[in-house]
């Protein structure tokens, strides 16, 4: 069997399991668009979170030209593509699941050490963990680790090893810019005492306890974008109950204990209050 048969053969298979499939270029880069498709006037469908080929008479757009449909990936409109191809790709927001990319080893221990096991793929430079679900695509989320689901494209490189489970909240907390690392922990973790920087709001302590118990319940009720949540909540507490010194350790470990229970660590929830406090001038 010939690569073009071989790669055309994967795409058949992919695409009659309901995996939206495209073909690669050497360097794992998408066939470029056509010149009809000048300023999308072929109506092909770039910006839609939907798989599918434009009108024009070539694959185009990327990710947005994976199918599933056999007649189009056997059409003659196709068949340059896969001569020229070096690799099938996947649309993963397509077919139901998100791609972690981990580029190397550091990544890689990050994913070991704070996403639940799933099924593994491995690449040439790492691993892609395959989780059922779909998320917005985001690149560079941490050192090493991108996130490929909707509107983007992953290279096929087999079924891997391992159960797929769903999508959880990790991932897509790591989609979630994190705080500027610039002014991490140089700082102590209470506030300054009282009377430091502000008049004191705090009259009775009913105040400053309902303050706490709204932002525990912020986080608790958090379902999604948790890292976030987290970092705003302890922004809101700070702006409005931190500059007096009535905010103790105690009220602050209630706020931690509350965004570890949903899963962030000791170090993300230092990092965001003193962060937090940075952004506030504290």
């Amino acid at each position: 069997m010939s690569t073009v048969d071989s790669h055309l053969r994967v795409a058949l298979d992919l695409a009659a399991a309901g995996v939206p499939v495209l073909p690669l270029r050497a360097g794992k880069v998408p066939f470029g668009n056509c010149p009809a498709c000048a300023k999308n006037a072929c109506g092909g469908r770039p910006n839609m979170k939907t798989p599918g080929p434009c009108t024009c008479p070539s694959p185009c757009h990327a990710w947005a030209a994976a199918t599933t449909d056999p007649y189009v990936l056997n059409s003659p409109a196709w068949a340059p593509a896969w001569r020229n191809a070096a690799a099938v790709a996947y649309h993963p927001g397509g077919a139901g699941v998100t791609v972690v990319d981990l580029d190397n080893a550091d990544a890689i221990a990050l994913a070991r050490a704070s996403l639940p096991a799933t099924r593994i793929v491995l690449t040439t430079r790492g691993e892609h963990w395959i989780y059922q679900g779909v998320m917005q695509s985001a690149n560079a989320v941490r050192p090493g680790v991108d996130i490929k689901s909707l509107m983007a494209y992953a290279r096929w490189l087999g079924p891997g090893n391992g159960a797929m489970v769903a999508l959880p909240e990790a991932v897509r907390a790591l989609a979630v810019k994190e705080p500027s690392p610039a002014h991490r922990a140089s700082q102590p973790l209470s506030v300054p005492p009282a009377g430091g920087q502000g008049e004191c709001r705090h009259r009775t302590p009913i105040y400053l306890d309902r303050g706490i118990a709204m932002g525990v319940q912020r986080i608790t009720e958090a379902r999604s974008a948790i890292h976030a949540t987290v970092y705003r909540t302890f922004l809101a507490v700070l702006s409005t109950h931190g500059g007096c010194g009535c905010l103790t350790d105690a009220h602050i470990a209630r706020l931690f204990a509350a965004a570890q229970a949903k899963g962030e660590s000791a170090r993300h929830c230092t990092d965001a209050w003193t962060n937090a406090r940075t952004a506030l001038g504290m």
